[in-house]
């Protein structure tokens, strides 16, 4: 019973104990604020994707430094090798408010998804 106690303190203190996982790089993957965009550019549309009728996506994944700066963009995932030059060369325009642990600013990498949509 005495192993049990134990174990259940054990338990009761990691629970209480926030996790907040970060990579070899020092980049956050769990934060307490995750950060939020407050400047965005639209990506340029490939006129001939465009012309053609041709819809997609290309999903970029970025790291976003303490002061809210894009600091490394790299796609992947896209449905067309010509929606990603435009979604790299948007998303290092954008500026965001930076992820915090503990009312800190952090480091984070998150994906974010450009759509292209050739009804628009």
């Amino acid at each position: 019973m005495k192993q049990f106690s134990r174990y259940l303190l054990v338990g009761a203190l990691l629970a209480a104990v926030p996790l907040f996982a970060q990579d070899a790089d020092g980049i956050y993957t769990k934060v307490d604020e995750k950060p939020t965009p407050i400047k965005t550019a639209a990506p340029r549309y490939p006129s001939t994707l465009k012309r053609d009728g041709i819809s997609g996506l290309a999903a970029v994944q970025v790291v976003i430094d303490e002061k809210g700066k894009v600091i490394s963009a790299t796609i992947v995932k896209s449905t067309h090798p010509d929606f990603e030059r435009p979604a790299l060369d948007a998303i290092e325009r954008w500026t965001f408010n930076p992820a915090k642990v503990g009312g800190n600013p952090v480091k984070m990498r998150i994906t974010i998804p450009f759509r292209f949509n050739a009804e628009d």
